[in-house]
C-alpha cells in the first residue's frame, strides 16, 4: 500500500512541481503539503488525471496554531473510488490570507468552506455564498479557534415572559470547582467547609 502512496506522490510531484511543497507517507495515509496559489490545481489534477481519478471530496477541515505565523492549516480529504485510496493535502494560511475556494472543481465544497469560515473565520475567494452555516445571526468570533472561550460570549434560552428565544451575556454561576480527585473512602485531608463547626477529633 505504501508503495502506491509513494508512487501517487511521485506522479503529483512531477506533474506540478511548483505547486508542492512536500510529501509524507505516515499511518498508511499521504498527505501532501501544497502552496495556498495552486490548491485548485491540484485539486482539479487530482480529479481529472487517469492514474488519480479522485472524484470524491470528502471534507475539508482546518487546524489553528496560534503560536506560527501561518496560523491555520487548511485540510482537504479526498477519496478515489477508481483506485481504492485518499489522499490529504494541506495549506498552510495566515490569519489575514485568503484561501482560493475550489468550489468551481468539486460543487460540494460550497458548504464544506462554509463551515471552515464560520468555525475558524477563514476566508474563502471566489466563493459564490460565503455565510455563516452552523452558528446563529450576529454571533461573535469562531468557535474552534484556540483562542475563543469555552463558555462563549453569550447564551441563548427561551423566555417564558417574553415567549420567545433572548440572548444574554454568559453569566457562571459559580465559580469553577477545585477537585481533588482523592478516594471518597479515605476522606479529605483537609477541613471541609461546614466541618469546623463539629467537635475536634
Amino acid at each position: 500500500m505504501s508503495e502506491a502512496l509513494q508512487q501517487l506522490a511521485d506522479h503529483v510531484q512531477l506533474k506540478l512541481p511548483q505547486a508542492v511543497l512536500a510529501t509524507q507517507i505516515a499511518f498508511g495515509e499521504l498527505t501532501v503539503e501544497v502552496q495556498p496559489a495552486q490548491i485548485v490545481a491540484v485539486i482539479d489534477l487530482l480529479r481529472t488525471d487517469a492514474a488519480c481519478k479522485f472524484s470524491t471530496l470528502v471534507d475539508i477541515t482546518a487546524v489553528d496554531l496560534p503560536e506560527r505565523a501561518e496560523r491555520f492549516d487548511v485540510v482537504y480529504h479526498l477519496l478515489s473510488m477508481y483506485t481504492n485510496q485518499r489522499i490529504r493535502l494541506k495549506i498552510a494560511v495566515r490569519e489575514d490570507e485568503m484561501v482560493p475556494s475550489i468550489t468551481s472543481v468539486h460543487p460540494s465544497a460550497n458548504w464544506f468552506e462554509r463551515e471552515v469560515f464560520d468555525m475558524f473565520g477563514i476566508l474563502f475567494s471566489g466563493h459564490p455564498d460565503l455565510r455563516r452555516i452552523l452558528t446563529d445571526y450576529g454571533f461573535r468570533g469562531y468557535p474552534l479557534r484556540k483562542d475563543f472561550p469555552t463558555t462563549g460570549y453569550t447564551e441563548v434560552r427561551y423566555d417564558e415572559a417574553l415567549k420567545r428565544v433572548v440572548y444574554e451575556p454568559v453569566k457562571l454561576v459559580q465559580e469553577y470547582r477545585q477537585f481533588d480527585f482523592l478516594s471518597p473512602w479515605e476522606g479529605a485531608q483537609y477541613v471541609l467547609p461546614g466541618d469546623e463547626k463539629g467537635p475536634a477529633k
